[in-house]
């Protein structure tokens, strides 16, 4: 699986984020759309497939996680 550089995950991540914490989610159609391609390119990035997993696994990419701890991505 290709690996997303630790810069486009970062990015990514704050770009849901911020749009979450808009509440993007009860905006008008252009901002929902942008949430949605956000999250979709986060699980694509990630290799998931709910946001909420891609979110723990884009994280746990970043420098400075804690790699030798997967228990999180166990299934």
């Amino acid at each position: 699986m290709l690996m997303a550089h630790p810069a486009v995950l970062r990015n990514l991540v704050e770009q849901y984020v911020t749009l979450r914490t808009l509440h993007a989610e009860d905006g008008g159609t252009e901002v929902r759309r942008r949430m949605d391609d956000v999250a979709y390119t986060l699980c694509v990035s990630t290799g998931t497939r709910d946001v909420d997993t891609a979110l723990v696994a884009a994280r746990h990419r970043l420098p400075g996680a804690r790699t030798m701890d997967d228990s999180v991505l166990a299934t």
